[in-house]
């Protein structure tokens, strides 16, 4: 489902830069129709081309009906505003909703790491991986209702995947770990909220 369908469909008059059309098109599993539809509802809410935290928000948590979305949709933000303006352009926004709506695994678990690697130091603390796992519970609500507490939640992870017992999680770690157990890869990436690819 496109941003127009949620959004309204009155068109902009500004084209979206043909080498980024191609760009996404060759990144994204998203067509060339498609990506004008994103563009137009884009450019109908964001006329400067730049979108905010509160309308990203606001769009992204149509994707997790039930629940409340708005601390995981936080963190997601923060994975995409590379340069922390509070504030990101179409390119960014369309790679965010093409990982996070169904990226091939090795994507999604890369930008997973980057959302939980909250401090931007490289690895992944227990505390970092509370925070995250607690906004995913949040958003998926009652679809959850017989889940450990994140804590608890997280000592399991960290048992399964801190192969070294530093108490803390490398990228390469996490990767492993998830690529090796389905449930743990669906639960990190949220993929259960989205339904998979």
């Amino acid at each position: 489902m496109s941003w127009t369908h949620k959004m309204g469909n009155k068109s902009s008059s500004k084209k979206l830069p043909k080498e980024d059309l191609e760009f996404l098109v060759n990144n994204t599993k998203f067509t060339k129709m498609e990506i004008k539809d994103w563009y137009r509802g884009f450019m109908r809410d964001c006329p400067d081309g730049l979108l905010s935290k509160s309308k990203f928000l606001e769009v992204y948590s149509t994707f997790f009906p039930t629940g409340n979305p708005d601390k995981f949709c936080e963190h997601v933000f923060r994975s995409f505003d590379k340069d922390n303006s509070g504030k990101i352009d179409f390119k960014e926004f369309l790679l965010a909703i093409n990982i996070t709506s169904g990226g091939n695994p090795q994507d999604k678990l890369n930008w997973a790491f980057t959302m939980y690697d909250i401090d931007g130091n490289g690895t992944i603390e227990k505390k970092e991986m509370v925070e995250i796992i607690g906004a995913i519970y949040f958003m998926l609500g009652s679809a959850l209702t017989d889940c450990d507490k994140p804590e608890d939640r997280t000592e399991k992870i960290f048992e399964k995947m801190d192969e070294n017992g530093d108490g803390s999680l490398t990228k390469e770690e996490f990767i492993e770990g998830c690529m090796k157990d389905q449930f743990l890869y669906q639960m990190l990436t949220a993929d259960a909220a989205s339904g998979g690819n």
